[in-house]
């Protein structure tokens, strides 16, 4: 491993490394709102609502991920939906995601107490207003740790990306690696551009962990 062809590399990597965040930080965005809306109507009551959500999200948590971004890039202008390699990347893998999520949701919202519900509708509060304000709060403290582990595997599994012609951080070591046959350096590269990613996020997790189970324990 040689120091000038890590900075020969780096341009490249650090490109790759942009498209990697810009599909994470996107399929972050799509995947949370859609996996409240998964879990909502996995709890709604309503079998007509609550079973096709459960087998969706079974069939999907059962698909692998590579099979999903196939069927978004390769499989959707079939059916008249014409998405880039990038779209696609980032619908597919906040889709995936969405189904996973959705049951860390679910798993949370179950574990608040029956009465929290029960003590915030008998001073007033409507029912959405309770979850808003009571249930969800509480349910989010339960579910940060696996929600965190769910976000560092999106990061790293946007590698993914790269079967679907999406030039990410992987994408572009390979190309490196097929070019110069410096498989060490670049894959180091890569492995140690992807921690840069990753660790920030898992020590905001353990912040977080620990302030909001501080806050917890003080009200």
């Amino acid at each position: 491993m040689h120091l000038d062809s890590v900075f020969e590399y780096a341009p490249f990597l650090l490109k790759g490394a942009w498209v990697t965040l810009q599909i994470s930080i996107g399929a972050l965005l799509l995947s949370i709102p859609t996996a409240l809306l998964w879990a909502g109507c996995k709890l709604s009551g309503m079998g007509i609502v609550a079973r096709p959500v459960a087998w969706m999200i079974n069939i999907v948590r059962g698909t692998p991920m590579i099979v999903l971004l196939f069927y978004f890039y390769f499989v959707a202008p079939d059916l008249g939906i014409s998405l880039s390699s990038m779209q696609a990347a980032t619908i597919g893998l906040a889709f995936a995601y969405s189904a996973y999520i959705a049951e860390i949701f679910r798993a949370g919202i179950e574990a608040v107490d029956t009465g929290q519900m029960e003590a915030a509708r008998s001073i007033g509060m409507s029912r959405a207003k309770a979850l808003r304000r009571v249930v969800l709060p509480q349910a989010f403290r339960i579910s940060l740790p696996p929600l965190a582990n769910n976000l560092v595997m999106m990061v790293k599994d946007s590698a993914l990306a790269s079967t679907i012609a999406v030039t990410e951080m992987t994408r572009q070591g390979q190309l490196i690696a097929a070019s110069t046959f410096d498989n060490t350096t670049v894959y180091t590269l890569v492995a140690l551009l992807y921690l840069a990613l990753t660790l920030p996020m898992m020590q905001l997790t353990k912040y977080l962990e620990n302030h909001l189970g501080k806050h917890r324990g003080a009200a």
